[in-house]
């Protein structure tokens, strides 16, 4: 079968577009079709090693180490089975973009997916809120690595440090991918060493007795039971509590693995490292987030969990009587235990804003490549990085740093909330592409090389949890974030009729 026959062109697709959003001029193409010479590419530097603590570092962040407590005491033990539960659906969500990106490893992503199978809104839209999600997200970061800065030195001021790291992350992005993989690589080398580390004591802090009387497997199933809220009830104070109401925050932990999709196309050898870093990903939550759940509920009776608690505060304080020798000095677990908790999320904040750096600027070079973007975007440097993308998404992210220091709470809080109303029409836009994409290789009577897990259904499951969740957070009182979509999109689109009218005058 010919490369034409595999992916046919734009013209020939047999899939139904949206109507009135998918015409657009002929100066706007998908320009990923045009070879271009070697010098003119991104680089594949990026090695198995890389792609595997790549797409293990995505599923750990800092809520993980600090973002576990909220969800805990609105469900109680049973939190345990809506990690379960959220963590099968974000590996739907990463079998269907994996099998969409071994098939073509391409710059862009789902928006390039998007753009090729649903239409040229719809790509334009994915690209344009994937990048403005993660430029918010890089504010965030920037400012709590400030934060954890001033723990150990609280002289420097939080704008010097978040310059600092500003500056120093950037740089490494301009470098080389390879860089950006390498310095990924041990910051999930760090993350992932902390976790066994808090697991492997919790576990001996059960079976040795030394856990105190209160500390007992039964604690997941005593005092109420394992559901001990409920599924979703009134919590007296005119909110809810249960089950359903924790899942909305649980789903947005697993905020970033879709960042496997864009490094396909600079990854070495895509169709193997690909598919084997996206099949991890439901045992990497089962590990991690599960396995630290069930000690923080093992250690303390889910009661005297509170909002800002964490499995690792519970395991090092556990911790604080126990002594070891070192090269001759005696050393406490309990001067330690502030200071290595700093430590882990100083450094998953880094990662964060690290993969934030990257993957914002491979989107907009995706867009450029798509003519979404002005094309001075897709200019790479000797190193085949994205340079102007990097400056440009670097400068909007200063930009937004400096605006959340002027700007009132209630402001920030809107952009915020924006935040999770990208991360939801992502996955919703994922899911629904897949279906495209599928329809359209199975017309063709091609098999991919990474087929999805359960397709269609899985694609049905994924789209039904996910505004299962948009209600639930409507109920639950988290209307903002639902209420902003739709003017959300209507931006986008207006956006898109500015490109779209602007093409035209040039052309």
């Amino acid at each position: 079968m010919s490369s034409e026959e595999r992916h046919p062109s734009k013209n020939t697709c047999c899939f139904p577009k949206i109507p009135h959003l998918t015409t657009l001029s002929s100066a706007i193409t998908l320009n990923t079709t045009t070879t271009k010479p070697a010098e003119q590419q991104l680089k594949r530097g990026l090695q198995n090693r890389h792609i595997q603590l790549i797409a293990l570092g995505g599923a750990i962040g800092t809520g993980l180490f600090l973002g576990i407590g909220p969800a805990a005491v609105l469900a109680g033990p049973s939190v345990i089975l809506g990690y379960s539960l959220a963590g099968i659906i974000a590996f739907f969500i990463m079998r269907q973009l994996g099998e969409m990106v071994v098939e073509e490893p391409v710059s862009g992503s789902f928006s390039h997916f998007a753009y090729k199978h649903w239409g040229t809104f719809p790509g334009f839209a994915s690209g344009w809120n994937y990048w403005v999600l993660y430029i918010l997200v890089s504010m965030s970061e920037l400012t709590a690595i400030g934060i954890y800065v001033q723990f150990w030195w609280p002289e420097i001021p939080l704008w010097a440090s978040s310059l600092f790291f500003f500056v120093a992350v950037n740089a490494l992005n301009l470098s080389s991918v390879k860089v950006y993989g390498e310095a990924e690589f041990w910051f999930s080398i760090i993350k992932v060493v902390a976790i066994i580390a808090m697991i492997v004591f919790g576990v001996y802090l059960l079976f040795s007795g030394t856990g105190g009387p209160q500390a007992g497997i039964q604690n997941l199933w005593n005092d109420g039971g394992f559901f001990p809220k409920g599924l979703l009830e009134p919590d007296g104070n005119g909110g809810y509590q249960g089950l359903l109401a924790a899942i909305a925050l649980i789903m947005f932990s697993f905020g970033g693995l879709e960042l496997i999709g864009i490094t396909a196309a600079e990854a070495d050898n895509p169709e193997k490292t690909i598919p084997r870093a996206t099949n991890q990903v439901i045992y990497r939550i089962l590990i991690f987030y599960v396995g630290a759940l069930i000690i923080l509920f093992a250690l303390s009776p889910w009661k005297s969990i509170t909002t800002d608690s964490s499995p690792f505060v519970t395991v090092f304080n556990k911790l604080q009587g126990f002594q070891f020798t070192l090269a001759g000095h005696t050393i406490y677990f309990t001067s330690l235990i502030a200071n290595a908790l700093n430590l882990i999320v100083l450094t998953a904040a880094l990662s964060v804003y690290n993969s934030c750096v990257f993957s914002n600027s491979r989107m907009l070079y995706g867009l450029a490549e798509q003519g979404n973007a002005p094309s001075f975007l897709s200019k790479l440097n000797k190193n085949h990085v994205p340079v102007n993308a990097i400056l440009i998404s670097g400068l909007l992210t200063a930009v937004c740093i400096v605006v959340n220091k002027l700007m009132p709470e209630k402001a920030l809080g809107v952009l915020m909330s924006l935040v999770v109303s990208s991360l939801i029409i992502n996955w919703l836009m994922i899911s629904v592409v897949h279906l495209k994409f599928k329809k359209q290789m199975l017309a063709e009577n091609v098999r991919t090389k990474f087929p999805s897990f359960m397709y269609p259904l899985s694609n049905y499951i994924c789209l039904v949890f996910l505004l299962g969740i948009l209600v639930l957070m409507w109920i639950t009182g988290m209307k903002l974030p639902v209420e902003l979509i739709p003017g959300w999109i209507i931006f986008l689109y207006l956006c898109y009729l500015l490109v779209k009218r602007k093409k035209r005058q040039q052309n």
